[in-house]
């Protein structure tokens, strides 16, 4: 408060040293844009809980009819009255454990080179880049994937059950030394569309990385140069510890991602109901493929299983990602670094 306000106060009477009321208000454009953001967070929040209120609803019948028995059975015969996700649920983790493992380290590795070591003039091109690798449809990927990828990591995994073939996950009921080796027992598995699906997420996590490395103190970067660092000390020292939460969180909800991925999983793998750790192997069955493919020819008892599988990756996708969000708010608060 300057002389000239402290005389008006006193010729109106006030008292100078007590606290003057603020209230600053927003101006009308930021109270518009607020309950814009706000009406579509609710919208969000409101459309979310309708989606899981609908698709618990139409469980019901299906948990009253086959109890627990459906989450622990393996088969999928309606034709024998027989059906349950046990195959399915555990089809769907192997695709998306497998596309996290291949694409963490290309995501990671891709943030940290766009954010902290190319060039001005090449780092918007390599943004756009990525980011236009989020916009291309999964149909498209589940095309390449089948007829282009698929022929050549054949011979992947066929190297991978010779040398790794002592690893139970990388068994294969055939010889891969032979000098006729099936190939057929290698195609349409979960190793290939876990490929698939780790070009996807890629993206996605990528994305929020290299966001949350752009955040890391310059200050502190500063320091570490002063302190005789070099750039991946500084990396290691300030960027790295600073990004943990965005880390985790974007590998979080590229899990989220994967476990939902249908067209490009449905055009790639074989379908098997058996529960198998055997990713290289051929056949296997994800939530949302199963869906995809046998939602237009369901009855209605078929129909409620079919919604009841898709509740349950629902609920994992949804926990999976509320979890996600955590770890990424926190990092971009910056609550809970220690640098």
């Amino acid at each position: 408060m300057t002389l000239t306000d402290n005389l008006v106060e006193l010729e109106r009477g006030a008292d100078p040293d007590q606290p003057r009321e603020l209230d600053p208000g927003l101006p009308p454009s930021d109270s518009v844009f607020r309950s814009v953001v706000l009406g579509i967070g609710l919208f969000v929040l409101v459309m979310t809980g309708l989606i899981g209120l609908f698709l618990g609803y139409q469980a019901i019948p299906t948990l009253h009819h086959y109890g627990l028995k459906f989450f622990t059975e393996s088969k999928w015969q309606p034709t024998t009255d027989t059906i349950g996700i046990a195959a399915v649920l555990v089809g769907t983790v192997e695709v998306a454990l497998v596309a996290l493992a291949i694409g963490f380290p290309i995501a990671l590795l891709t943030a940290l080179y766009i954010s902290e070591y190319a060039p001005r003039w090449l780092k918007s091109t390599l943004i756009a880049l990525v980011d236009m690798m989020a916009a291309i449809p999964s149909v498209i990927y589940g095309i390449w994937g089948a007829l282009w990828l698929e022929p050549k990591a054949i011979f992947l995994s066929r190297w991978l059950s010779q040398n790794l073939g002592w690893i139970p996950i990388f068994k294969v009921d055939t010889d891969p030394n032979a000098a006729s080796w099936a190939k057929t027992q290698f195609s349409a598995s979960a190793f290939i569309a876990g490929i698939v699906v780790a070009i996807m997420i890629v993206p996605l996590a990528c994305a929020v990385m290299r966001g949350v490395f752009d955040l890391a103190p310059i200050g502190e970067r500063e320091a570490a140069y002063a302190l005789g660092s070099t750039r991946w000390g500084m990396i290691r020292a300030v960027v790295l510890p600073f990004g943990r939460g965005g880390i985790i969180g974007g590998t979080m909800l590229a899990l989220g991602r994967a476990l939902g991925e249908t067209v490009a999983v449905f055009l790639i793998i074989s379908t098997a109901y058996d529960i198998k750790i055997k990713i290289l192997s051929v056949g296997t069955q994800t939530t949302s493929a199963l869906i995809a493919s046998l939602f237009g020819e369901a009855t209605k008892r078929q129909l409620s299983a079919l919604l009841t599988a898709g509740f349950v990756l629902f609920l994992i996708t949804l926990g999976v990602n509320t979890v996600a969000a955590i770890f990424v708010n926190r990092s971009r608060s910056g609550a809970g670094v220690d640098v």
